[in-house]
């Protein structure tokens, strides 16, 4: 199994690793510390030698980040982490909602009066700490090696794991036109520095498997506009892909890379979102002008080729069909006699059946009952919950080389009340709200976000994360720059694909998620049109949603209508990849309501 479920962290390590780290903080003279889930490519994926606020703190959630002052420790989290971190962290440790509370608002607050906190210069983007520096007050930032990697004596070393090619035939662009379109884009800059993996493997047709769940390899780069890229990584890790990158791209050692900084000439463009501060310092240092613009991949990647959109639409056939045969064989278990590992073994086991699965996109989430309202929870044999009536919420995915999936399903165990009937159906309604939109070119996430809430906005209810996610082709399944949220502010653009998830989360009861990805596409001129273009979603994800949870009657005629030709093309497009038992299952749940 890709998927294990022992416990990676417990509160019981977090005191004494926080009283080693208060001995560091006196040595240096500091008054604290920062100590962010995040590793010096500053991508949300961590391999796990960069687990620092996970081993420090036990939180495994994969945002958030911990304050460690001498007399008090704060622990930030968003939205969808609130219920697991009161779980995950001991009491010496304070759960801060963030964003509501800012990082340096609350170093303000709680830091000495002129006090100096340490943070790990790789570790932070230039937009973080401008941001602090803006709202910490009185309290001074010094920049400082990672004091938590003195205290960790079992850190596991960096990945080694080798990199390997991404055919043509998938990408749709070879990693030259790649890098001399972008290089001729770069306006008045000589240099891009790239630090985010999933940029700098999209660029160069390559992936790696130095992370869990995404086939990313580590290293740093540099976009020359003489259309040309010298890429700092192991080369050990690139000794398998031949000589796939020909002329325009130039190995180096990792190590090379800040002192290759200090050797550019002219202007050098870097992303303050993503750029880490050590990088900034080194080209100021050096006396380089500093352009700042958004990665140059970012746009280019989001926005997928025709050869990745048709990956993956067909990996998403065969993993509606893994996810048919799984919903079948949920169907035929009595409550009370499976487990969600259960849940999570048998799923796993249908996509490693296609024999293309690689790898699961993320660590699938089991949550039955009141483990459902937990957003991103992750079942060990220490939670591990019996599936009795009720509702379970199955989160997965899969990484398979044409294409990365994402789908949420929740489902009816045996019998459940109007109360979650009535929620599932709110958030069905939200759901289907953005599957029919139609709008006009220009708009971006923040512009649509709202309309999946109105129905639960109407009955008092939210869900405190975003509607919808960009996703990778064979990358990252959490991809930028496009968000379906009220943080949203990159336009739509066709080609873009992103998650559709709504959701309800009842703390201690149940949690209710409806996932499908998307494909933003040009929408066909109507008669009455008056605006120039309009954009809509396709749909590329076929499973069932569950019809035992709906409310009929809290449904339009145009959300039953879309509803049953979801069906509809759920069975025609799955029905042919199954048969027997679980063919006839199907058409029994994707008959019309």
């Amino acid at each position: 199994m890709f998927q294990s479920f022992s416990e990676t962290s417990s509160p019981a390590q977090g005191p004494a690793r926080l009283a080693a780290l208060r001995a560091v903080l006196t040595d240096e003279g500091l008054d604290g510390f920062i100590i962010p889930r995040a590793d010096a490519h500053q991508g949300e994926y961590v391999a796990p030698r960069d687990e620092r606020l996970s081993w420090l703190t036990g939180f495994t959630g994969s945002a958030g980040f911990c304050v460690a002052l001498r007399d008090k420790a704060g622990v930030f989290v968003d939205g969808r982490y609130r219920v697991q971190v009161q779980a995950q962290v001991a009491d010496v440790y304070t759960p801060v909602h963030w964003p509501e509370t800012g990082l340096g608002e609350w170093i303000a607050d709680n830091a000495p009066s002129e006090g100096v906190v340490g943070f790990d210069p790789w570790l932070h983007t230039v937009s973080q700490l401008r941001e602090l520096e803006k709202t910490s007050g009185s309290v001074s930032l010094r920049r400082v090696d990672n004091l938590v990697d003195r205290i960790w004596q079992t850190q596991p070393a960096p990945p080694r794991a080798p990199a390997f090619v991404q055919p043509v035939e998938l990408t749709g662009e070879a990693h030259d036109r790649k890098i001399a379109r972008l290089a001729n884009d770069l306006g008045k800059a000589q240099h891009s520095v790239l630090t985010l993996p999933d940029s700098i493997c999209w660029l160069l047709n390559i992936r790696g498997e130095d992370v869990p769940r995404t086939p990313f390899m580590h290293g740093f780069a540099i976009l020359h506009a003489t259309g040309s890229v010298t890429l700092f990584a192991d080369p050990k890790k690139c000794e398998g892909l031949g000589d796939h990158f020909g002329s325009s791209v130039t190995l180096q050692p990792i190590a090379d890379f800040l002192p290759a900084l200090v050797q550019l000439e002219g202007t050098v463009q870097i992303d303050p979102a993503s750029c880490p501060v050590i990088v900034a310092d080194t080209l100021s240092a050096a006396g380089l002008e500093i352009k700042e613009a958004q990665d140059p991949c970012a746009l280019p990647k989001a926005c997928k080729t025709a050869a990745e959109l048709q990956g993956a639409r067909e990996a998403h056939l065969r993993d509606g069909a893994a996810m048919a045969r799984f919903l079948h064989w949920l169907d035929t278990q009595t409550p009370g006699t499976f487990s969600e590992i259960d849940v999570v073994t048998k799923l796993e086991a249908e996509r490693t059946a296609t024999n293309a699965l690689r790898d699961i996109s993320f660590d699938t989430i089991s949550g039955a009952g009141p483990n459902g309202a937990i957003v991103h929870y992750r079942v060990t044999e220490k939670t591990n919950r019996t599936v009795e009536d009720g509702l379970l919420l199955v989160d997965s995915g899969g990484q398979y080389v044409d294409g990365t999936t994402d789908i949420t399903r929740t489902i009816a165990i045996g019998t459940v009340g109007d109360e979650e009937r009535r929620a599932f159906t709110l958030v069905l309604k939200g759901m289907i709200a953005i599957s029919c939109l139609r709008w006009p070119v220009g708009l971006a996430g923040r512009d649509l976000d709202a309309l999946a809430r109105v129905a639960l906005w109407a009955h008092g209810m939210d869900y405190a994360h975003g509607t919808g996610h960009g996703v990778g082709s064979y990358l990252s399944v959490h991809e930028g720059p496009q968000r379906l949220a009220r943080a949203g502010t990159v336009p739509f653009m066709p080609g873009m694909i992103l998650s559709n998830e709504p959701g309800f989360y009842k703390e201690g009861a149940f949690g209710i998620r409806i996932e499908n990805l998307i494909v933003v596409e040009e929408a066909p001129r109507l008669d009455t049109q008056s605006v120039p273009e309009m954009l809509r979603f396709e749909t590329i994800t076929f499973a069932p949603i569950d019809t035992r949870l709906v409310d009929v009657a809290l449904l339009t005629q145009d959300e039953r209508t879309w509803l049953n030709a979801y069906h509809a093309q759920v069975l025609d497009q799955i029905g042919p990849l199954v048969d027997g038992a679980v063919h006839r299952w199907l058409e029994s749940a994707c008959a019309p309501i």
